[in-house]
């Protein structure tokens, strides 16, 4: 029993010997197996770990790059920009303002040397008149000295009135509620002023003051007066040189007085607004209306070389009939400042103005005209 037992065992360890020897290669297989997949995967940690540690280096070295090579960059580059910047900006400004002084000074020069050279007022063309239109009513009678001027000169005369004068009447001046006895002094600023009041005094049965003082534009209209008072200069003036400014003069050496302003309804004026200014006590009256006269006949072929005017209104009569008027060769006259003033402002050029400090009158500015023209 015992060796059978034995025997068995013996049997036994022989077959698990067998059969561990058949085991072996497989265990060696198996190791050997395990071992590359173990080889992968140790391989590929280590791959990611170089590249891990590749990256991080890389990452650590951008950042110590840029926080190296990017502030010097702009610590160098910044003072070189302020200093190329602000060099040539303040070179380029102080370049400018040099030639801007430079060119001012130029400029200033130029425009000294054209104000030395251009003349005061340009002469008027002067030619020889044959034909002249005078923009009043004929004279009455012969002895006008137009008629004499055109003997003498050998001129064509044509008159027509290019306005009519209309006065109010009595009633209408009543409506205006005007006491004359309250007023001391009077301006006439034209013959048709002087008229229409007068006419108006007589129609109204009022008796002017003795003591009345009179302020005229011109010595023609002062002059004019006689007609209808007795003429003492301790109570007419008139203008020095028939100018506006000459009767402001007069007017301000008798602010003291109350004045009477006899006009047409033409609206607030220079001398309406030179009262206002200085505080004088004034009042408008009305005495008259100024129309305008139709003028196509005797614009309408013309062929004038002078025309004369006489007041504002005239002038606005030839620019209400033909607004595109060119005057061209034709030469102008004007008598009086405020019709000086209308000429111009209606573009035209004013050739010969009365009064004048050596023509009072228009006939003696023609005449003055007319003697330097025909000695050419």
């Amino acid at each position: 029993m015992a060796k059978a037992v034995q025997a068995k065992n013996s049997k036994g360890a022989e077959t698990r010997a067998k059969s561990a020897a058949k085991r072996k290669p497989l265990a060696t297989a198996k190791a050997s197996v395990s071992a590359k997949p173990a080889t992968k995967k140790s391989a590929k940690p280590a791959a990611t770990a170089s590249k891990l540690a590749k990256g991080k280096a890389t990452k650590a070295a951008k950042p110590v790059a840029k926080a190296t090579a990017k502030p010097a960059t702009k610590k160098a580059a910044a003072p070189a920009k302020k200093i190329t910047a602000k060099a040539p900006v303040a070179a380029t400004k102080k370049a400018k303002g040099s030639s801007q002084s430079v060119s001012k000074t130029v400029v200033a020069k130029t425009k000294k040397a054209a104000v030395s050279k251009a003349p005061a007022q340009s002469a008027p063309p002067i030619k020889k008149l044959h034909r002249i239109l005078i923009t009043q009513p004929r004279p009455e009678g012969d002895k006008s000295p137009y008629f004499d001027l055109a003997r003498k000169y050998g001129l064509e005369l044509d008159f027509h009135p290019f306005i009519r004068v209309e006065g109010v009447s009595g009633r209408d001046f009543r409506r205006q509620r005007v006491d004359v006895g309250e007023f001391s002094a009077i301006i006439f600023t034209s013959r048709s002023a002087v008229d229409h009041f007068f006419r108006i005094m007589e129609e109204m049965k009022v008796k002017v003051s003795q003591e009345m003082k009179y302020c005229c534009i011109t010595e023609a209209v002062a002059l004019y007066l006689q007609k209808f008072i007795l003429y003492r200069k301790r109570k007419v003036f008139y203008s020095a040189d028939g100018s506006t400014q000459g009767l402001f003069d007069v007017i301000a050496k008798h602010k003291s007085e109350k004045y009477l302003l006899p006009s047409s309804e033409s609206g607030k004026t220079e001398i309406h607004n030179y009262l206002g200014k200085m505080g004088i006590p004034y009042a408008e009256v009305t005495l008259y209306h100024t129309v305008s006269n139709d003028i196509s006949s005797v614009m309408k072929n013309a062929g004038y070389d002078m025309m004369l005017f006489f007041s504002p209104f005239s002038v606005q009569t030839l620019v209400t009939h033909n607004p595109k008027f060119k005057q061209n060769g034709m030469l102008v006259g004007a008598f009086g400042p405020t019709t000086a003033k209308a000429v111009e402002d209606a573009g035209l050029r004013l050739d010969v103005k009365a009064p004048a400090p050596n023509a009072p009158s228009m006939v003696a500015a023609l005449e003055q005209y007319l003697a330097v023209s025909n000695s050419k």
